[in-house]
């Protein structure tokens, strides 16, 4: 190679290395703050956390809470114990349906809940960078998304604009439960598209798979019902 490629090659290197660097350093202070918030938490903490805040909302006992209080504090760092893989659906808002307030959860929605490069990658930043303890892949009741991918299968459908590239992401996952006998399609349909994801999740390499296998991060499914808010782990 010759001097002049070598060097070009050597900088583009370095700028590159520099980059990962100052985003590093960028996100140091909230992994401090995050490790600092929550000493001892353990992935199963986490879950157990998520639930018995999903409990309160279904029995509509959800906390008071001052939403002007710790503003300033939080605009110093972030420290969420739990990150959310959801649906863009509007009647669902995992603040809520977790009762936890600004800063508890990081969450990644789109229509379909299901893992793409981007949301892969918050996902990833979330778990190694701020410290999330326990990711939840939430599918939900009726839901729209898969619906239409159910249509797809069956029917070919031709959907409009990008709304066909949701489909034929989610294709792969919700195939199998066509396959299956018993009623209510839709629903195993669901439970079929959630399962999917958290198993793309938890073989995800190198980041989400390594903190799986050191026992730092738990992968769950969880389908939220519509009517009643509940969420039951799949």
């Amino acid at each position: 190679m010759c001097d002049d490629c070598s060097k070009g090659e050597l900088s583009r290197r370095t700028l590159v290395q520099a980059g990962f660097g100052l985003f590093a350093a960028a996100a140091l202070p909230s992994a401090v703050h995050a490790q600092a918030a929550s000493p001892g938490d353990t992935p199963d903490a986490a879950l157990d956390k998520l639930m018995q805040g999903n409990a309160r909302y279904v029995g509509n006992q959800l906390r008071e809470r001052d939403f002007s209080a710790g503003r300033v504090a939080r605009s110093q760092g972030q420290s969420p114990f739990a990150a959310i893989l959801g649906c863009a659906d509007s009647r669902i808002a995992p603040e809520l349906a977790f009762d936890q307030g600004p800063g508890n959860l990081f969450v990644v929605r789109v229509a379909g809940n299901f893992v793409t490069q981007d949301g892969l990658a918050s996902l990833e930043y979330g778990a190694a960078v701020l410290g999330t303890k326990v990711i939840m892949v939430l599918g939900h009741s009726n839901c729209g998304a898969v619906n239409a991918t159910i249509g797809a299968l069956q029917k070919g459908n031709d959907l409009p604009g990008h709304i066909g590239d949701l489909v034929r992401a989610m294709k792969p996952g919700i195939e199998p439960s066509l396959k299956q006998t018993g009623d209510n399609l839709p629903q195993r349909a669901v439970i079929a598209n959630v399962r999917s994801n958290v198993q793309q999740l938890l073989e995800s390499k190198p980041i989400l798979s390594g903190l799986v296998s050191s026992g730092k991060l738990k992968v769950v499914g969880g389908v939220y019902d519509l009517a009643s808010g509940k969420i039951d782990l799949v």
